[in-house]
């Protein structure tokens, strides 16, 4: 008996073996960048001058915090991100109370998953360049579709320059980030739906209950840890925003400053010629990170609150 347990357990000892790789990869990759980060954010660390690294203590994060360009970068993405939540959301939930509405029976939902989830799965290069194009003020196919609308009603209409215009340039950006993340967010909360009880929906259909009172005492109390989930990605993906913009808009147009997010701002110190300031660019990282922390717990703490 004595034997076959050692053997056992001789036995068990080969998933250390297995998972080593992983372990290994995970401690190269992720851990150590995020602590070496962490390191460099309390240094005065810069790519052209390497050999004179000091450790400058909080220098780097009093600079973060009483820098007025980085608040403006934060406001900016917090401005894109904030539309962007409200229509993708909205759209998601106003298609989840359709397709889930037991009265309308509505069929083909595989279908329409796939085409509604299509966007998420093209490249931002690509989303950036076809967009770019549709939204040109002089050629785009945007301001040609509204300029014959005006001509139907007999009206003139002058093109905006949607993204070049720091009014319309913040717009354009969440609008396209709703198109891309909808889907996502709509087949989360379809799959939240489909996880209730159908009993609940035609209970409370038999009993005469009205469409909105399902969605309000049935289905949104049991979509809590569904909307948690998607509320707190969706903070850490909008806080993080770079792709679109960054691909859009450049420096020379003159909505650079509105649509500047945060990551755009590491990006300029941590990556562009002549600003590699790299030990500020981890300080902004280690604030952002901070932030998207603390918004996350409080939304953990008001989801918690509305259950109790």
């Amino acid at each position: 008996m004595m034997k076959k347990r050692k053997g056992v357990k001789n036995y068990d000892n080969w998933g250390y073996l297995f998972v080593l790789p992983f372990v290994v990869v995970f401690l190269v990759f992720n851990i150590y960048p995020v602590l070496r980060t962490l390191y460099i954010s309390f240094t005065n660390m810069k790519i052209s001058e390497r050999e004179a690294i000091s450790f400058v203590a909080l220098d780097n994060y009093i600079r973060v915090l009483t820098d007025k360009f980085f608040w403006n970068a934060l406001w900016n993405t917090v401005r894109i991100w904030g539309l962007n939540i409200i229509l993708q959301l909205g759209l998601a939930f106003l298609l989840m109370m359709v397709f889930s509405d037991v009265k309308y029976k509505m069929k083909g939902l595989a279908v329409f998953r796939i085409v509604y989830y299509l966007p998420n799965l093209i490249a931002a290069t690509s989303i950036a360049f076809l967009f770019s194009t549709l939204l040109n003020w002089r050629y785009g196919t945007f301001n040609q579709i509204i300029n014959e609308i005006f001509k139907l009603f007999g009206a003139s209409y002058n093109p905006i320059d949607w993204i070049n215009d720091a009014s319309t340039a913040g717009l354009s950006i969440s609008v396209i980030q709703t198109w891309m993340w909808f889907g996502n967010s709509f087949i989360m909360l379809m799959a939240g739906v489909q996880g209730i009880s159908k009993d609940y929906f035609e209970a409370a259909s038999i009993d005469g209950a009205g469409r909105w009172t399902i969605f309000g005492k049935i289905t949104l109390p049991l979509l809590k840890p569904i909307l948690l989930y998607v509320a707190i990605t969706s903070l850490i993906g909008g806080l993080q925003l770079f792709d679109l913009p960054y691909l859009m808009i450049n420096k020379t147009m003159s909505s650079y400053n509105s649509v500047q997010t945060v990551v755009m701002y590491m990006y300029k110190f941590g990556f562009e010629t002549g600003t590699t300031q790299v030990g500020f660019a981890s300080s902004i990282a280690y604030v952002l990170f901070a932030i998207i922390c603390g918004v996350s717990i409080m939304q953990l703490k008001i989801f918690n609150r509305k259950e109790d």
